[in-house]
């Protein structure tokens, strides 16, 4: 298995408040940043850094604006993106039009999850929603997602995701019987079609952690990782996988990840542990030996230290759930 698809087995994403916006020119809409905090069913405060936002034209063309890139991004149908870490944007009819509303005003008014907004003029539809993360989810989609990825139409690979967006639009639309369910659903195959199309956008695009992904010699280091996660890995023996040095294997791991080798492995394993205990149907001894720890002793103890929690308080405090709040983008 690579990395990258262990990543996207183990993350727990819950996709909510996805609705179809009908606006007519002239139009104007924001989002900014939001600090208040959210609460879960199980009553822990969340920081607004476990969401993310998607958006995709279906028809019409609009112009969006976005904190952190100087010019304005020409928009046009099938174009999507994906926004993590409450990231300001707009999104208007023209760079003149002034925005007046925000997305959550706009959303709050949605009758069955369709919106109606602007002066009348040319029409543009939009898809959009949010994702949610459980918290145990939060560092390997964070290696993954950067602020910003925009998908535009005429790019490779798109095709599926387009299919899915039209197929969410339309569960939006007719409101038959489970059509949230499978909303939600389909939803959750798109963030992770986004992310796919970025990935194989190209190399270049690449930081951090998808960077040493591909890079030849940390790529297969981290490769066998993910594959064997409960071998007894040492420094050396990733060295001597990743056909490096010791200590030029220590410096370049350090250097793209921002953490040692042996970090890497704890935090993987634990990982690996949370999707292990929510499945509530293996004895703890079972669960440290499949990441790596002869006794559940010394696995508790790396569990509390990582993650924050033991594991009797993580399974009680369901930490996979979260509630659905707030409105995209």
């Amino acid at each position: 298995m690579d990395p990258i698809t262990d990543i996207f087995r183990t993350m727990h994403v819950t996709a909510f408040g996805q609705h179809r916006l009908e606006v007519t020119a002239p139009w104007g809409l924001i989002q900014e940043k939001r600090t208040e905090e959210r609460v879960t069913p199980s009553g822990e405060k969340n920081s607004p850094t476990d969401l993310a936002h998607f958006a995709m034209l279906l028809r019409g063309n609009c112009w969006l604006t976005v904190e952190g890139i100087p010019e304005p991004i020409p928009l046009t149908g099938g174009d999507c993106f994906l926004l993590a870490r409450e990231t300001s944007i707009i999104m208007r009819d023209s760079q003149r039009t002034r925005p007046r509303s925000t997305f959550r005003e706009i959303g709050a008014k949605a009758k069955s999850n369709v919106a109606h907004y602007g002066g009348g003029g040319a029409p543009t539809t939009i898809v959009c929603g949010s994702f949610s993360f459980d918290r145990g989810s939060l560092k390997p989609i964070t290696q993954l997602l950067p602020s910003f990825i925009l998908i535009k139409a005429d790019q490779a690979r798109t095709i599926a995701l387009h299919s899915t967006i039209q197929a969410l639009a339309s569960e939006m639309a007719e409101q038959a019987p489970g059509s949230g369910v499978v909303a939600t659903r389909l939803a959750e195959v798109l963030f992770i079609q986004l992310l796919r199309a970025h990935i194989t956008a190209g190399p270049e695009r690449n930081k951090g952690w998808l960077r040493a992904v591909f890079d030849p010699q940390l790529g297969t280091a981290l490769s066998a990782i993910h594959n064997r996660v409960n071998t007894p890995w040492t420094v050396e023996s990733l060295a001597e996988a990743a056909g490096m040095s010791r200590s030029a294997f220590a410096a370049r791991f350090k250097e793209l990840l921002g953490q040692t080798p042996l970090e890497y492995v704890t935090e993987w394993r634990m990982q690996k542990a949370m999707q292990l205990l929510q499945q509530r149907d293996k004895k703890l001894i079972d669960v440290a030996r499949l990441v790596g720890y002869e006794s559940d002793a010394a696995f508790s103890k790396a569990f509390k230290r990582v993650v924050g929690a033991n594991t009797g308080e993580y399974i009680k405090r369901g930490f996979q759930g979260h509630g659905n709040a707030g409105t995209a983008p």
